[in-house]
């Protein structure tokens, strides 16, 4: 009998189904020469701290660092699943042959190979490995079933990341609950968590010490048309720009050409605004240069799951755990491909099949008709299989989607909408450079001009724009025609202006961030490059963030992540920059893929794991200032279930009650005249909701020494008490009214 094993019941029935296996038993489907199983998820975890020596039951900093000699497993405490698993033993231990059917990803390898080595499997594994579970998908997958042993790197790579997630966790999480909590408050440490978080609290640190700088613009309407002066580049702006070649040089792409570095120096005080207007305002206005340039716009990419999570959470304010669950259930209805991907480009097989899933989309047939009966365009910036590794980008199935809810609809309607549009020819455009001047200072305005809309029909208007180009303010703009020489009368005006804080992180922007490793990149293809060192994965990156809001870490206004004060005070109160920084996580992350390819050594990474982390407990060990972290709640509540149910985590936490709403950060200064979870070490023993100490609480005297970092001392602000350490890093503040 050959026994196949899905990561899901719902998935078993689809493979039993085209199997031929019709018989229904407890925990399995019968037929054919067939025993078609499942798990639910994970079914078996890494063991706990106390399953190696009873010694690390109770938390104490004397037993620190925890480094098993060797790593177990274990079935999750689950009456479900220790039945299911029991089932599963019964199976395989009389099998001629294990199919794994788990999901084609890290992770579901990871999930299956656990459950088979749990129940002693013996005999010979084959693989199923597909990117949807349409009939079709699943008939060719069988058809072609791999060898278990081409996929020992891929579970290499993920059996690391959970021993590499539980050496930080475990450690790092009651290294600092014991030295800097209070009241038994879980201080919870992941090793991707904790450096996402660090982006969102360096962010708003940012905005907060920000100090706005007034300066000043000059312009003048000329024709009906408004021309602003050209501003020459400071030193701070050349290096930066410097900088971002330097990137793109080093990643392989093509550096952005340099610019002669001309105009006004920046307008600083209202005087030299008022003497320049002055000098222009009685003299004419005369075209220089008139630029017309063409140029093509290629379709938007087709979507990995982050992206498609960044354009969710732009265009319909959906969490990434939402538009995860969202893309998911279309996956599990067949209707669109594996989800869990970091790749934006299709293998070269796929193509021969895009005219028949062209014509599965019934609903868009406005869109794919024109498209009947012509050759469909192959371009190297969809299919290129060089940028496919496991699976391609996520496209639909072709099957005519049925029973999809308002959500789900929106996000299969994007997925389609880009999948068709790869296949229409690039917008055309015209962009038009005119330069002016008037007394020597140069003036300049540009306009741009939709010529072909080309791919650009299939999202609503012909100037539809992308969300990206409305985020950076590039707009169709059709100017006059003008004439090189001509001149005449203008209207000039001088503008106050202020220097903008950084914006806070939003969903989006913090996928983005997270996938680049906290580099600011705007181009695709370096974006593409830098995804090597990107934290988390695709598929865990939503968990992280719905983590650090369960923890009460961070908290949402509006659109908006905001840092709560218990996670601005855990990021500044750890000084060890391997366990926050975006850039060294992703070193490791890199580490991790290279496993997968196998050009990096799992016991190497492992060692370097446990190197790390004794290295960080003798750092925080040897720390003899008498720091705390004050918390306004505490939001964590485990049961005696969760205790035995989740080995990531030794307490799985329930959502708090609603967080104290905070004061809102400074808003930005106006223009003055225009225009998986990661941590895995929480305690058993947090099971109170008792209010801990906090600041709010602390009597506050002008003079006294800072309650939070002992150092500086209390000053008066105009709003609010606050601590003479604030330029560095201390974030203690008491408003007057509490």
């Amino acid at each position: 009998m050959i026994v196949c094993i899905a990561e899901k019941p719902s998935v078993a029935r689809d493979i039993a189904d085209v199997l031929g296996a019709k018989d229904r038993r407890d925990g399995y489907i019968e037929g054919n020469g067939y025993q078609v199983t499942w798990t639910f998820g994970h079914l078996c975890t890494l063991k706990e701290p106390h399953e190696y020596t009873p010694n690390w039951k109770s938390w104490s900093l004397g037993s620190l660092p925890m480094i098993p000699p060797r790593f177990g497993i274990k079935l999750i405490s689950n009456p479900t699943y220790e039945k299911q698993f029991h089932t599963i033993e019964a199976l395989m231990q009389k099998a001629d042959m294990i199919i794994n059917c788990g999901d084609a990803g890290q992770e579901g390898e990871l999930i299956q190979r656990w459950v088979m080595q749990k129940a002693g499997a013996r005999c010979p594994v084959k693989r199923l490995w597909i990117s949807s579970l349409t009939e079709e998908a699943i008939r060719e997958g069988f058809a072609k079933l791999k060898d278990a042993s081409d996929f020992q790197p891929l579970y290499e790579a993920g059996l690391s990341r959970a021993i590499g997630d539980w050496l930080l966790g475990m450690n790092a999480t009651r290294l600092y609950t014991m030295k800097y909590g209070q009241n038994k408050q879980v201080l919870s440490i992941g090793r991707v968590q904790t450096p996402t978080l660090a982006l969102i609290v360096n962010r708003q640190l940012e905005i907060q010490n920000f100090v706005p700088k007034q300066y000043w613009e000059l312009k003048t309407v000329y024709r009906d048309t408004t021309f602003a002066a050209i501003i020459r580049k400071s030193e701070e702006e050349l290096i930066l720009e410097a900088e971002k070649n330097k990137e793109a040089i080093a990643a392989g792409k093509k550096p952005k050409k340099e610019e002669e570095n001309r105009g006004i120096d920046p307008i600083t005080s209202q005087e030299q605004g008022m003497a320049l207007l002055e000098q222009i305002r009685n003299s004419p206005f005369t075209i220089t240069d008139v630029t017309k340039k063409e140029g093509k716009e290629a379709p938007l990419r087709l979507f990995d799951l982050t992206s498609l999570q960044v354009e969710c959470n732009k265009k319909f304010a959906y969490s990434a755990d939402e538009t995860l669950k969202l893309i998911q259930s279309l996956y599990e209805k067949k209707v669109a491909t594996y989800p869990r991907v970091d790749t934006t480009f299709l293998s070269d097989d796929i193509y021969p099949k895009c005219p028949g899933i062209l014509k599965g989309l019934r609903d868009y047939e406005t869109f794919t008709k024109p498209l009947e009966g012509t050759t469909l365009l192959k371009s190297k910036k969809v299919f290129d299989n060089s940028k496919v590794t496991d699976h391609h980008a996520i496209i639909p199935t072709g099957q005519h989607p049925q029973n999809l809810t308002d959500m789900e609809r929106r996000v299969f309607d994007l997925i389609a909408r880009r999948f068709i549009a790869v296949f229409y020819p690039d917008c055309k455009f015209a962009t038009t450079t005119v330069l002016g001047v008037v007394e020597e200072i140069e003036f300049k305005t540009t306009g741009k001009q939709i010529l072909e809309p080309g791919w650009r029909v299939i999202f609503g208007t012909p100037g539809a724009q992308s969300q990206e180009e409305k985020e950076i303010g590039e707009e169709e703009n059709v100017l006059p025609v003008f004439v090189k020489g001509e001149s005449g009368p203008h209207l000039p005006d001088l503008y106050e202006k202020w220097t903008q804080p950084p914006r806070p992180y939003t969903e989006a922007t913090l996928l983005r961030a997270m996938e680049t490793a906290g580099k600011l990149v705007d181009n695709d293809e370096l974006r593409d490059a830098l995804k090597e060192n990107g934290i988390g994965r695709p598929s865990t990156r939503a968990a992280i963030i719905e983590t650090l809001f369960k923890r009460n870490y961070i908290r949402k206004e509006k659109k908006n992540l905001i840092a709560t004060p218990t996670g601005v005070e855990l990021i500044q109160i750890i000084h060890e920059e391997l366990l926050k920084s975006a850039e060294l996580t992703g070193i490791w992350e890199k580490k991790l893929r290279e496993i997968e390819k196998k050009t990096y050594n799992a016991a190497q990474f492992l060692e370097e794991l446990k190197q790390m982390v004794s290295e960080v407990v003798m750092s925080v060990l040897s720390d003899n200032t008498n720091r705390h972290i004050t918390i306004e709640k505490a939001v964590q509540e485990a049961s005696a279930n969760d205790k035995k149910q989740d080995g990531k985590a030794a307490a799985k936490e329930k959502d708090a009650s609603k967080p104290k709403r905070q004061s809102k950060p400074r808003k930005k200064v106006t223009e003055a005249k225009t225009d998986a979870p990661e941590a895995i070490g929480n305690a058993p023993e947090a099971k109170s909701e008792t209010p801990l100490a906090n600041t709010s609480q602390t009597q506050v005297v002008e003079g006294q020494t800072c309650p939070l970092c002992g150092k500086g001392t209390i000053i008066k602000g105009k709003t609010a008490y606050g601590c003479s350490e604030w330029r560095n890093g201390c974030t203690f503040r008491k408003p007057f009214e509490s």
